[in-house]
């Protein structure tokens, strides 16, 4: 298979796994409806940093090691899941705080630089992450994958994932989401609050499992 064949396919696969939902799509619709355009465009490019590092981790076959090294995997596992439950807990607790999006003062609760870094920290407490990239490496890459297309995937995966919650950030980010969320502000944040509680506890709950075995 030549090597554009093969890095379209990673890349059709990588972008539907992008496109499904999860903590980061309400991290980032949430920044975004909450905070205003370049909050959410901020903590995209966290995701595609965080991407790009899962791209980097297996195709540098740490990936592999983190499965031989079972108690290690089970260790990151638990960590992103309580990182997640406490993401939860906190947007739960904020919930009933007032919020007027778009300061007359330009001045917003989260800071620009603090949406990336959710990005970033939000995309890389899941560890199936580099898992679901290696499976796909290993599907979809020769046996000796050429130079140019080892060195393309973690570029070309960041601009997946940052374009995906690009796309993502400038529809929530619009005037009507905003009115939408203020109006609905409580529910909104409990509901955002629960998906990732709840992803989270089912990290905890998966890696409890394993240790079990």
């Amino acid at each position: 298979m030549a090597t554009i064949s093969i890095l379209l396919a990673i890349m059709i696969a990588i972008g539907i796994g992008a496109m499904s939902p999860g903590p980061s799509f309400v991290l980032v619709s949430r920044i975004s409806v909450a905070n205003s355009r370049l909050h959410g465009l901020a903590a995209a490019v966290g995701m595609g940093i965080g991407g790009a590092f899962f791209a980097v981790l297996a195709l540098a076959g740490l990936v592999a090691l983190l499965e031989r090294v079972e108690w290690l995997y089970l260790v990151l596992k638990c960590a992103g899941g309580l990182y997640l439950v406490y993401l939860g807990i906190a947007i739960w607790r904020g919930a009933r705080k007032p919020m007027s999006v778009g300061p007359s003062d330009g001045r917003f609760a989260l800071s620009v630089l603090r949406a990336f870094f959710l990005g970033v920290v939000t995309q890389v407490s899941n560890p199936k992450t580099a898992v679901v990239y290696a499976s796909i490496f290993a599907a979809l890459m020769p046996q000796e994958p050429p130079l140019a297309l080892i060195l393309a995937l973690p570029p070309v995966i960041f601009l997946i994932e940052a374009g995906w919650y690009a796309v993502v950030a400038i529809a929530f980010s619009a005037p009507r989401s905003q009115r939408a969320y203020l109006s609905g502000k409580l529910w909104v944040d409990r509901l955002a609050a629960a998906v990732i509680g709840a992803l989270g506890v089912r990290l905890i709950g998966e890696s409890l499992a394993l240790l079990r075995r």
